[in-house]
């Protein structure tokens, strides 16, 4: 069996949450989603669980972070060209979310960014199965 990841984020106001990434595209496992929680599904070995901050804080006696003044983490998903990263991103700015920084193209690389409604940064990369950064060197 795969590893599977499940990242776990704080979020403000659940509903809102689940109404910005269904806006993405993404969809929601029922059996584990209730008031406090739901698990948002990337692929068959990649979720995200967006917990109520009082519901998060029953996990950890650390002070939870205010993503919109600091970073906790970067998400960084991969996309399959260019255009489905500014797809994603422009989905993402229609729904509510902010572009902290430009998209960057590297060449052999290109990735675009937002922050979500609650302020945590995901991150669309392509990378060219082709190209590596000592061949654009």
């Amino acid at each position: 069996m795969a590893t599977q990841i499940f990242v776990n984020l704080s979020v403000s106001d659940l509903n809102k949450s689940v109404e910005f990434f269904t806006k993405l595209g993404y969809t929601f496992n029922p059996q584990f989603t209730n008031e406090k929680a739901t698990c948002m599904i990337i692929s068959d070995t990649i979720y995200v669980m967006l917990l109520t901050k009082t519901f998060f804080q029953t996990f950890t006696t650390k002070e939870i972070v205010d993503a919109h003044k600091a970073i906790e983490t970067s998400i960084a998903l991969s996309a399959d060209s260019k255009d489905a990263v500014n797809e994603m991103v422009d989905k993402a700015v229609a729904a509510g979310a902010t572009i902290p920084n430009p998209a960057t193209d590297y060449g052999f690389m290109y990735q675009h960014s937002f922050d979500d409604l609650d302020g945590h940064h995901w991150e669309y990369v392509w990378m060219d199965p082709n190209g590596t950064h000592e061949q654009q060197g």
